[in-house]
């Protein structure tokens, strides 16, 4: 609900800014049902489109409503599909963002550089195409006529020191400069998102998130979907593993004792050569494995060396990433299941609707995955920086 919520909030006032951007002063705003009047603000910063309530009279600051929508959109997105603190995602630099080519086909793979914080380890995490998407628009918002993001400092309030200049992702226009997020303007962001939703606790009251609580969110959801909590570790930067257990949600900790030492029986049994460097064949295979994943109406998302739990029945499977290109090919895959299970209980099969009811269900989904991202998926030069020994 958050996440959709934020979307919708950034999706909404952007359009309004720009259908008042569009209007001269004092005419009624388009696609408002006239109850938004561009106002005439002379003394008004230029910088900024006002509105008036036609009802009310009530002054409205629409850049700065449409400012807040889309920097709440980004850090919600930023720190849901990453679980990064929220010191790290403020020292996010334009120069964070670097690439990684496979050897085998030559494709690339983005990775966000993670500062040194809170346990001073640097670390790489992989660019999913969700937040590939959400740096695009944050870049393509802050570049400037030269193409370039500008270099604004940032008070490190944990170090109490000022940072030199960088090309910051998450900062914003103030007048006539450019201003670093604080740690106090993204919980703000965060309230007024909530607020937003109107979704409450069990006891009624307004729920509230912090920044730290994506990061729980993020762990619980990798592991939950099959991550080894050793790799949610590393990919956190603990330096513990009990931590990362302690930011899973309802994890129990038998389950976690008797996993360990299961493991460690199993190498304790297993003969030393197994644990070696493998061979260039086993390599390719892993490469391979990469090669193969595209399907006819998507990416398998499947992991290397693991069995098909569908049976190559894609339609239903989670781990499949739809291509909006296809979408054609998956609503002839709906419509036929539809008349298949009409065929079914007409001709009394009850065996085989149940089956067929799983599969439209799947191809259902899979429509919803594309509407979801649907004009959100716009391919945008991300620029990424090169250093002064690559020139």
């Amino acid at each position: 609900m958050l996440t959709r919520t934020a979307a919708e909030r950034k999706t909404a006032t952007g359009g309004q800014l720009q259908a008042a951007v569009a209007t001269p002063p004092g005419g009624i705003i388009e696609g408002t049902d006239g109850t938004l009047r561009r106002a005439v603000a002379p003394k008004a910063n230029g910088r900024h489109v006002w509105a008036e309530d036609t009802a009310t009279g009530r002054r409205r600051n629409l850049s700065y409503e449409e400012e807040e929508a889309f920097w709440a959109f980004a850090a919600i997105e930023v720190l849901r599909l990453t679980g990064i603190r929220c010191e790290e995602l403020l020292e996010l630099t334009h120069h964070s963002i670097t690439e990684y080519r496979l050897p085998t086909t030559g494709e690339l793979v983005p990775l966000l550089q993670i500062a040194p914080s809170k346990t001073d380890t640097e670390r790489l995490l992989l660019v999913s195409p969700e937040l590939a998407d959400v740096l695009s628009a944050i870049i393509s918002r802050l570049r400037g006529p030269g193409g370039t993001v500008p270099l604004t400092v940032s008070y490190d309030v944990r170090e109490r020191v000022w940072n030199p200049p960088m090309p910051l992702l998450f900062q914003r226009s103030i007048g006539s400069e450019t201003r670093a997020h604080t740690p106090n303007a993204i919980r703000n962001l965060l309230i007024n998102a909530l607020a937003a939703t109107g979704l409450t606790d069990a006891a009624g009251d307004p729920l509230h998130y912090t920044p730290h609580d994506f990061r729980r969110i993020f762990v619980t959801d990798a592991i939950m979907n099959g991550l080894p909590p050793h790799i949610a570790q590393i990919i956190c930067g603990h330096k513990n593993i009990d931590t990362t257990i302690g930011y899973k949600a309802i994890y129990p900790v038998e389950t976690i004792e008797a996993h360990r030492a299961f493991i460690a029986r199993r190498r304790a049994t297993r003969p030393s050569e197994e644990y070696r460097t493998p061979t260039e064949q086993e390599w390719d295979a892993f490469l391979a494995h990469f090669e193969k994943r595209k399907v006819s109406i998507g990416t398998c998302g499947r992991a290397f060396s693991t069995p098909c739990i569908h049976e190559h029945a894609c339609v239903r499977c989670s781990l499949l990433r739809p291509d909006p290109a296809q979408r054609i090919r998956i609503e002839e895959i709906r419509d036929n299941l539809i008349a298949r299970i009409a065929e079914a209980e007409r001709e009394g099969w009850l065996g085989e609707v149940e089956g067929l009811q799983v599969s439209l269900a799947g191809a259902e989904e899979k429509l919803c995955q594309i509407d979801r991202g649907h004009g959100q998926h716009t391919a945008v030069d991300l620029g990424i920086p090169t250093t002064r020994g690559d020139r």
